[in-house]
């Protein structure tokens, strides 16, 4: 049994693979202070609840943006499951050749969101994830990673809007039913959420007159469902694409669990 474990600064996805299929996923928070003892705990209950157990754990693979949690994954594998866990970072081989003028500085989750995308959907593409923040990935037509654009993510951009502006309150993240709010709560939600599409599409035509009209545009990411409705240029929402990217990637390393 393998855990594919995607560790972000806002959300944490666990997924369970076994024969190469994702039998099991899971959505939590990012808790950076966690100790390796607390994730076992924690991914034991997860385990329990469908019938199964850390001692079945074959392989563990880890993409991480957290260094602390990053750091107490591995210790966990390693005290704990007493595996040697793959931490997916730039030195590893995940088929996709990256043209980053550094590749160390392209975050983990982003190199594995390219091995998906190619895998299902082929190149060129372009990956567009809704994450703490929203990323923009580039993939040309001979299946490199070629760079992309970061911006503030969708609850980033409420949350300055919340604490800069005194007399607006916090309101629940959906799509009004029309871009003009008729009150408040419809105005804020508009300007998010409609604005965050705007810049999404905007983005994709640019990528598309450098990679091709032809790229295919999928979206990912916790928050991708709240703004993908509005977008006119996202080809596919896929909200699992990381995960079948750690199982690519881990199966190319160390072949299927």
């Amino acid at each position: 049994m393998l855990l594919g474990i995607d560790v972000g600064n806002t959300q944490t996805v666990i997924g369970v693979f076994l024969e190469g299929e994702l039998k099991e996923h899971w959505r939590v928070s990012t808790e950076r202070e966690r100790t390796a003892d607390e994730i076992a705990l924690t991914l034991g209950g997860f385990l329990a609840f469908v019938g199964r157990s850390l001692q079945q754990v074959d392989g563990l693979i880890i993409s991480s943006v957290v260094p602390e949690m990053t750091r107490a994954l591995a210790h966990m594998a390693e005290d704990i499951l007493e595996l040697e866990p793959l931490v997916v970072d730039s030195d590893t081989d995940t088929g996709v050749p990256v043209l980053y003028e550094d590749p160390k500085q392209v975050g983990a989750d982003r190199l594995v969101n390219a091995v998906a995308a190619i895998h299902r959907y082929g190149a060129p593409c372009v990956v567009v994830d809704f994450g703490t923040a929203t990323t923009w990935d580039a993939i040309d037509r001979e299946g490199r990673y070629v760079g992309g654009t970061i911006a503030p993510g969708v609850e980033i951009s409420a949350g300055a809007l919340f604490r800069q502006a005194a007399r607006l309150a916090r309101v629940e993240l959906v799509a009004p039913e029309g871009a003009i709010g008729r009150n408040t709560v419809e105005s804020v939600q508009s300007g998010i959420i409609n604005g965050t599409a705007g810049q999404v599409d905007r983005l994709v035509e640019l990528f598309r007159e450098e990679l091709g009209e032809d790229a295919k545009v999928i979206a990912t990411g916790g928050l991708a469902e709240v703004v993908v409705g509005r977008c006119r240029t996202i080809d596919v929402l896929d909200p699992l694409l990381t995960l079948e990217g750690l199982r690519l990637i881990y199966e190319r390393g160390r072949g299927p669990v």
